[in-house]
């Protein structure tokens, strides 16, 4: 123990010393005095992460029908093809500066980080929605993907805003506002998109999103993430302006842990991203296809309602499945349900209406929770085995590798539908239920990784 040391006090719960003019200092000693749950805090960085995550995935629903318009696509069944190179785009922006924007975070702070994030959120964001060629949607993507360095810095932001035993509250939240992030911004997307054909009374079609069919959810998302950036102004830095020092032996066996686990996440983050992308291109395309001939209206309605299943579970079932199983069981027990759950995606397909309807709500709620499950548990497991100086680096590291799967599979995805939309009518595993047989294996290689010699797992969890 380094309890002789001068910054010491500050991570051991001993007497503390604080540092007039250190913003870490001033975040600390506000713990000290209130031992509470920060709610004021919690909300704030609720409605970053989601403002953050609205436009990861809200282009889904209106993606098929956008690419199409664009008449980059020669036949319909090319179009999956290029909108996966669209997905990919942000990925790859993310994917190329999210470990450098972790490491500013924990140079200079993770306020201006998350303030660039936000900008950047509102200008690309309207951006992808004016865009008129194929290359201004890539580019626009890319360019938000590079620029938005929020997830990183976040989860590092959220741990220390916090007292130890809010930690999991704090992630779990860190989860709940990305997951419904995830499931909000493809509503809005699909309801939005097209306004002209699904409200002419409120818009004409000579009006500015006649012109521009997809500006609407973009720019909606741009309206609600500007008082976002405003409030930000009250965001107090955590970034201690001195320095602490801590055992060199810990951060070595924090880095290890961090690979470890980022790998689980990795792993499960492939799946997820390619079932979300190819979920709205199978349920929009036709059922001669193999998909569900779902409007985008009705894919935004069923990821609304999984929305909600999400909150009421993180906020009252998952804490106590956790605090029964623990982390590591949990994400065994989700992911082998993952892989049953993938197998019943095809036969959706011939069910008629309103059941295929009542199928994919079921399907989807439980699908997203699982996923849910699995990523926090897993960064439970990787930000309690990091220390503070090093944490917004290794979160942004473990989403660079995270985006660096993600962006070859929404491209993997699409091409990987438009070809099994042609071979839709072959007798030996038809187009669609291919599609899902290959998700079922790329998830059950993440649930490989969930055991020994692939995790390694912090001491405080080993007996899980």
């Amino acid at each position: 123990m380094a309890g002789g040391e001068a910054g010491a006090p500050l991570l051991e719960k001993k007497e503390a010393v604080y540092r007039e003019g250190c913003p870490g200092c001033a975040v600390e000693r506000r713990k000290t005095l209130n031992p509470g749950v920060p709610y004021k805090e919690f909300f704030h960085i609720w409605t970053i992460i989601l403002a953050s995550c609205l436009p990861v995935s809200s282009l889904f629903p209106f993606l098929y029908f956008m690419i199409r318009d664009l008449y980059i696509a020669k036949t319909v069944e090319d179009i999956g093809f290029y909108a996966g190179f669209v997905g990919a785009s942000y990925m790859l922006g993310r994917t190329l500066t999210s470990t450098a924007w972790g490491m500013v975070a924990d140079r200079i702070g993770r306020k201006p980080v998350i303030v660039l994030g936000l900008f950047s959120v509102i200008l690309f964001s309207a951006l992808f929605g004016l865009s008129v060629h194929y290359w201004m949607a890539v580019s626009t993507r890319f360019l938000l993907g590079s620029l938005n360095g929020i997830i990183g810095p976040i989860r590092a932001y959220a741990i220390e805003v916090c007292r130890p035993e809010h930690h999991a509250i704090a992630l779990s939240l860190v989860s709940t506002a990305w997951a419904i992030g995830l499931i909000l911004g493809p509503t809005i997307g699909g309801y939005l998109a097209q306004p002209t054909e699904k409200y002419p009374k409120l818009f004409p079609v000579d009006s500015l999103f006649g012109r521009f069919p997809y500006l609407l959810p973009c720019l909606c998302i741009s309206v609600f993430s500007f008082p976002v950036l405003i409030s930000c102004v009250w965001l107090p830095e955590t970034l201690h302006n001195h320095n602490t020092d801590e055992k060199e032996d810990q951060a070595s066996e924090s880095l290890t842990a961090i690979f470890s686990t980022t790998e689980v996440i990795v792993e499960h983050n492939i799946t997820s991203t390619t079932k979300n992308n190819i979920f709205s291109l199978w349920a929009e395309s036709d059922r001669k296809y193999g998909g569900l001939s779902f409007s985008s209206e009705d894919v935004g309605q069923v990821l609304a309602i999984t929305g909600v299943s999400i909150l009421v579970y993180q906020t009252f079932i998952f804490p106590r499945i956790i605090r029964v199983m623990g982390p590591i069981n949990t994400s065994r027990v989700a992911m082998s349900l993952s892989v049953v759950l993938l197998f019943t995606y095809a036969p959706i397909t011939h069910l008629s209406r309103p059941w295929s309807s009542i199928a994919v709500n079921i399907a989807s709620i439980l699908k997203n929770n699982f996923l849910i499950t699995i990523v926090t548990s897993s960064f439970i497991l990787q930000n309690n085995s990091v220390t503070q100086d090093q944490r917004a680096t290794a979160n942004g590291l473990a989403t660079t590798l995270m985006s660096f799967c993600k962006t070859f599979a929404p491209t993997g995805g699409g091409i990987v539908f438009s070809w099994a939309q042609k071979r839709q009518h072959v007798f030996f595993f038809p187009g669609d239920q291919m599609l899902f047989f290959l998700l079922a294996i790329v998830e059950l290689v993440g649930l490989v990784w969930t055991f020994k010699p692939f995790l390694v797992v912090p001491d405080q969890f080993s007996s899980n």
